[in-house]
Order: structure tokens, then sequence, then C-alpha cells
């Protein structure tokens, strides 16, 4: 049995993963919310699951390494400097992080990086994802986890051939590039399409997400995944052996 603590546990998310956690048969360690303590919660868990804020990461980082703790990272809106704070810590703790830790949308993205390997620039691809109102990043971590999927499997860097945010008199679509459409209202859980359109055919992958229930799920899998691991930098697709 476990300890698991939640970073980010006032949150919609955090109150999910506690739920999952109980359901699983294993032991709340603690949470803390953006005032908390997190050297405290990691001195008391196991492993921890952060769903917080990015400014947070560093102080949650630092806490994990002190203590020696594995984590898993869900927060989205990270930058380039987060990425590098996380590949310091796997010199000391396994760290997980994944823009989603649903496991129906870490299969997504491998079958959307096949995909893409397989059918030619001559397969334009679209990625448009929907969330509830309240949601303050764009594109979503899932929408780049899924364009990095499809940037893999053409062996480029998302970075240079991504297009968002299309206004105005934009010119010819550029030819191999990954495209980003993100639509904001209501409750919506999360919906992500990956499109792959070419002259008189289109395919599309889907993933629909009715509720936070399946990401806390994830996440607890993940969790007690990566609790056994040694140091490093892990990913959901291992998870599911992929």
């Amino acid at each position: 049995m476990a300890r698991i603590g939640i970073i980010g546990s006032q949150g919609r998310m955090g109150r999910a993963i506690a739920e999952a956690i109980a359901s699983a048969g294993h032991d709340l360690a603690g949470g803390i919310g953006r005032d908390g303590d997190a050297h405290a919660l990691a001195a008391a868990s196991d492993v921890l699951i952060d769903f917080s804020r990015p400014a947070a990461l560093e102080a949650n980082l630092e806490a994990a390494v002190a203590a020696r703790v594995p984590m898993v990272i869900g927060t989205t809106g990270l930058e380039e400097r987060h990425h590098w704070l996380i590949d310091e810590a796997t010199a000391t703790i396994p760290v997980l992080q994944t823009g989603n830790t649903s496991l129906g949308v870490t299969l997504l993205a491998h079958l959307v990086r096949e995909a893409a390997s397989r059918l030619g620039e001559d397969w334009d691809i679209e990625i448009v994802e929907t969330h509830h109102r309240m949601k303050v990043d764009a594109p979503s971590g899932t929408a780049m986890l899924l364009g990095e999927a499809a940037a893999k499997g053409r062996d480029v860097t998302l970075a240079d051939v991504s297009d968002r945010g299309r206004d105005g008199i934009t010119g010819a679509r550029e030819v191999g590039h990954i495209g980003f459409a993100a639509l904001r209202g209501g409750s919506v859980a999360g919906d992500h399409t990956v499109h792959f359109l070419a002259d008189n055919e289109r395919l599309s992958l889907s993933h629909l997400a009715e509720n936070r229930g399946i990401f806390a799920k994830g996440a607890v899998k993940a969790a007690l995944w990566v609790l056994a691991k040694d140091a490093g930098r892990y990913t959901m697709p291992e998870v599911l052996g992929l």
C-alpha cells in the first residue's frame, strides 16, 4: 500500500485524484494547495502527484529531490525552463512528466505517431482541442503532446512546423506544418482530434474525455509505476509498455 501525496489537492483534478487513490486501495499521504509546505508533504509520502501551477514546479521538485521521493507531473503550460528543472531532478529521483495522464490519450498519441510516420507530407495534420471555459492555457498540454507525437513520426521538431492562431490573410498552408485550434466553453473535460487530410480522403483520430476521473485514475497508475523505478525521466507510454 503506497502513501501518495497530492500537490494541487484543492483543485478539481486534486479532488479527483484523492478519490482515485481511495478507490485503488492506497493511502492519501496528504495534499497541499497554493501555500502548502511541499517539503513536509514529500517527507510524508512514498510518491507525489503534482497538478498545480508551472510557477510552483521548481519548489515542488526541490522538495521531492530533498526527500528522494518519486514524482508524477501532470501540470500543463510548462516552458523550456521547467523541462530543464525536471531533467536536473531526474539525476536524483524518478520523474514521470506528461501533458495527459489518460491511458486512452497515451494510446492515441502512439497511433498519431504511427500514422504520421507512414503518411507523407501531402497529408496535412491539424489538431483540434476543446476544453471547459475555465482552462487558462492553450493549446492544451494534450494537444501539444499529440503535436509532439506527430512531429516525432515525421522526424521533425514541432517548434519548427507548428501553426497556431491563424487570423486574417495568412496565405496558403505550409507543406509539412502541424496546425492547432483551441475551443473553450461549457464544462468539457477534454476532447482532442488529430486530423490527417489529403486530397480526396481524410483520417481522424479522436479521444473524448467525459470526466476528470479518467485522468485521476491514470495519474494514480503512473504514480504506482514510477514508484518502482530508478532515477530518470519517464513518460506515460512506458506505463503502457509502448
